[in-house]
């Protein structure tokens, strides 16, 4: 199995590969765009869990990270806190928009090159407004798509987009989720190191999007 390449904490992963796509791009060999022929993003529903049940539930006392939200992670899937977000010398890596990064799910452990990452953002405003400036201070994004659904029993945002990856120069899918709690919005972003892991890992973000509870 790769080492992590793409983890908050891996100092040795090259800049421009942290600065694209928020830590995502990893590997070599890139190629010249092709955003014009880029497939649009699966549906948000068209992949279920098939059949992948939670090893474990993050978010609540005595887990990994501690968020307003908790729910279920697949088995080998591996939870890390983001710790000091809010400092302003790692904002580069650990804000977008109006959220920080607070804790990221390793993937790579189950086969996969991702991760599940966990933002937050204060404030009053919806879950949508949230979502939106979310996608909207990540750069060279296109074929975004809103919806209304539901995340576990709560009301939530969803959105599915394309995003260029100017380290690897490809266009990739990606996707998140957005629910307002107490304690503000909270984002689960779906990224992946091209749009077939992006897909590979659908079940474990679909699992993670169907058992989500406030806490």
């Amino acid at each position: 199995m790769p080492e992590r390449p793409c983890s908050i904490r891996a100092a040795a992963v090259p800049a421009v590969l942290l600065t694209a796509g928020l830590l995502t791009g990893c590997g070599s060999g890139a190629t010249a765009p092709q955003a014009s022929t880029a497939p649009a993003p699966a549906p948000a529903t068209a992949t279920a869990t098939a059949g992948v049940t939670a090893a474990a539930t993050l978010g609540g006392p005595g887990t990994a990270c501690a968020l307003p939200v908790s729910f279920g992670i697949a088995a080998d899937w591996e939870p890390e806190a983001i710790e000091d977000a809010e400092n302003p010398e790692f904002a580069a890596l650990t804000r977008r928009g109006p959220a920080f990064a607070r804790c990221e799910v390793d993937g790579k452990p189950a086969g996969h090159l991702g991760f599940l990452r966990i933002w937050t953002a204060g404030g009053k405003g919806s879950a949508r407004t949230a979502l939106e400036g979310f996608v909207k201070a990540e750069k060279k994004t296109s074929r975004v798509t809103y919806r209304e659904t539901v995340a576990g029993a709560l009301p939530a945002t969803e959105v599915t987009y394309t995003a260029h990856n100017e380290a690897l120069g490809e266009v990739k899918e990606e996707r998140a989720f957005a629910v307002a709690t107490r304690r503000g919005t909270v984002i689960v972003h779906l990224g992946g190191l091209d749009t077939d892991e992006h897909r590979a890992m659908l079940p474990a973000y679909e699992l993670a999007r169907t058992t989500v509870k406030a806490l």
